[in-house]
């Protein structure tokens, strides 16, 4: 059996993708960062380093079974967390600028001290609520792809993400397999949101019996002026 970073390593090899003795590091910098600071702040119920190294790190990496990042330059990660997925992708690819959206002042404390200790440039922290930043012209309709963990339901996660990517851009949202239902209801939001579901492909997470649905969103409209609503209605009334 592998373990740690070995089991790391045959994960993301699976995904073709190479770890250079840099991006190890900082790999364990950042596991050993969210373990310390779990301990005060919950960020994740997930601790065992194996686990971490698949249901997170490898988790956040499994979206290139699903797009090419290479022609990505910039990115949103809504509703980020604990920086899942958008550190674990700015590791493996330091080209994209990232901006990590969080509405928990703390939590975006933690990723600021995790930003500098593993020496990452052109990423950076916003404190708020999409629903609000949704609007802001500095953030409308900016980005080539805005990606999703956060556990919403996908009417909502779609008005909350949406607005921020830029026309022909994509919006990919993190599902488990048997998220079925929830995506056929999801689709008249989606059309309203001048979008189309491009593929959403079960996938099988590497090292782990853990299947995955990545729904790949491709912007084909401008976002109507009125999304996303006011704070607190798309998760109350979702879009139907």
């Amino acid at each position: 059996m592998v373990h740690g970073m070995e089991l790391l390593v045959e994960g993301l090899k699976k995904l073709n993708l190479e770890l250079s003795d840099k991006q190890k590091k900082q790999f364990m910098d950042y596991y050993h960062m969210l373990i310390e600071t779990n301990k005060v702040m919950n960020l994740t119920s997930i601790v065992e380093e194996d686990e971490v190294m698949v249901k997170h790190f490898i988790d956040s990496l499994l979206i290139v079974r699903s797009i090419d990042l290479k022609n990505v330059q910039s990115m949103i990660d809504v509703g980020t967390g604990a920086g899942f997925p958008g550190i674990p992708i700015k590791i493996m690819f330091p080209h994209i600028e990232i901006t990590l959206l969080d509405s928990l002042n703390k939590r975006l404390k933690f990723l600021n001290d995790v930003i500098e200790k593993l020496e990452l440039k052109n990423i950076y922290t916003i404190h708020g609520r999409a629903e609000d930043l949704g609007h802001k012209k500095y953030y409308r309709e900016k980005y080539d792809l805005c990606v999703s963990r956060a556990v919403a339901n996908l009417s909502t996660l779609s008005e909350y993400c949406i607005p921020f990517v830029k026309v022909d851009g994509l919006f990919v949202s993190y599902k488990s397999a048997e998220s079925n239902e929830e995506i056929g209801d999801a689709k008249k939001a989606i059309s309203i949101l001048c979008s189309n579901i491009e593929k959403d492909n079960v996938l099988e997470l590497p090292c782990s019996d853990v299947e995955r649905k990545m729904v790949v969103i491709r912007k084909m409209g401008k976002t109507p002026a009125k999304f996303p609503r006011k704070a607190g209605i798309p998760s109350k009334e979702p879009i139907k």
